[in-house]
């Protein structure tokens, strides 16, 4: 996607040891033997920063989330007596979903700031998995992007395109009554007759959807309904788009928490069946 997109791409590795200053600057020894400090990976492209990777973000500590959640956010840092800025820097972070030992879950603040979360499976159809084992164009990553044409969206563009994709495509009334209620049902599902079997529903949900959330789903919901050439918002648009956007963003009691990949897809696909769609 870095590719396509252009810009600068940086990455950085999820270890227990990373401090937050390691993303800002990079000190080493150089070859007069003296101290030296670079600019790290957030800096070290400045204003052509257009895609940052954090790859298993539940590796690093709190500290590193919080100063990740502040570039995301601010889209600026200070650094080196002067104020950097990343007008288009888009996060991407994955995470170990396998170890427990030396890893820090993400926290609820941390999560929301994230516009979707997708789980990358083994791919369904055996031909998929044959070309993943058997097929040497995806065993080198430098030869598997020879193949993909760089540059094919302007980067320093996409915020104009945005845009006007989030001004020009409409939501009705009856649609925003639709995606309230579809709000409300992530806070009290037990209400809108969401259920589980072996579940107690008034127990269930610690923390629904917050209002970040919401407002990123419609926009997705915008991008959606552009994709497919309409210029206003219908269900589908949401509900294709529905769990990536807020499944992340609902928050069990800890008696179900470690439940959770096992409990969130059923709570969200109950929602998505028990409130009308207009």
């Amino acid at each position: 996607m870095a590719h396509c997109i252009g810009g600068s791409y940086e990455r950085i590795e999820g270890t227990i040891d990373l401090m937050p200053n390691d993303l800002v600057y990079h000190t080493y020894i150089n070859r007069e033997g003296k101290p030296q400090i670079d600019p790290g990976p957030i800096l070290r492209h400045e204003e052509r920063l257009s895609t940052f990777f954090f790859n298993e973000v539940n590796r690093a500590r709190p500290q590193v989330h919080s100063l990740l959640l502040s570039v995301m956010a601010e889209k600026s840092i200070s650094a080196f007596n002067r104020e950097y800025h990343f007008p288009h820097l888009q996060v991407f972070a994955d995470r170990n979903r396998v170890e427990k030992q030396e890893t820090f879950e993400i926290p609820a603040a941390a999560r929301d700031r994230f516009m979707m979360e997708l789980n990358i499976e083994i791919p369904e159809f055996i031909k998929d998995r044959k070309a993943l084992v058997f097929d040497p164009r995806f065993h080198n990553i430098d030869q598997l992007l020879q193949g993909i044409r760089p540059d094919i969206l302007p980067f320093d563009r996409l915020n104009g395109i945005a845009t006007t994709i989030q001004r020009e495509i409409t939501a009705s009334g009856t649609l925003q009554d639709y995606a309230l209620d579809l709000w409300e049902a992530t806070r009290n599902p037990g209400q809108y007759g969401v259920s589980i079997d072996g579940i107690d529903m008034d127990r269930l949900v610690f923390a629904g959807a917050s209002a970040r959330g919401m407002s990123m789903l419609l926009r997705a919901a915008r991008v959606a309904a552009w994709l497919n050439n309409r210029n206003a918002i219908i269900p589908e648009d949401i509900q294709t788009i529905f769990h990536e956007t807020v499944a992340h963003r609902i928050f069990l009691f800890p008696t179900y928490e470690m439940r959770r990949e096992s409990l969130i897809t059923p709570l969200v696909r109950g929602i998505l069946q028990s409130v009308a769609s207009p």
